[in-house]
């Protein structure tokens, strides 16, 4: 019996270059929803809004926090890309 040539659905769509957009925005959104499970204590006060170019879009809920978390962009930027396992963060605005 020859051998079959058919791949599963998944194992296209997570390798094949024809999905690179697909897995990046995928990758983008699963970022933006995880952040309060990153961050159970920011959930109050920040809310990741989107991520272009490997920057995370954070609405913060004023300037006394936005200029604590800014002191603090390093290590958030560090601890997502290490719930991530990869750099998928490289900087963060504030909104």
């Amino acid at each position: 019996m020859p051998k079959s040539n058919f791949k599963k659905v998944s194992d296209i769509i997570e390798t094949d270059k024809a999905f690179d957009k697909i897995r990046k925005k995928a990758k983008e959104f699963d970022i933006v929803e995880k952040f309060k499970e990153i961050f159970p204590d920011l959930g109050k006060i920040a809310e990741a809004k989107k991520i272009e170019k490997e920057i995370l879009f954070l609405r913060v809920e004023n300037s006394v926090w936005r200029s604590e978390l800014n002191f603090k962009q390093a290590i958030i930027v560090e601890k997502i890309n290490l719930h991530f396992k990869e750099k998928v963060v490289k900087a963060i605005k504030f909104l």
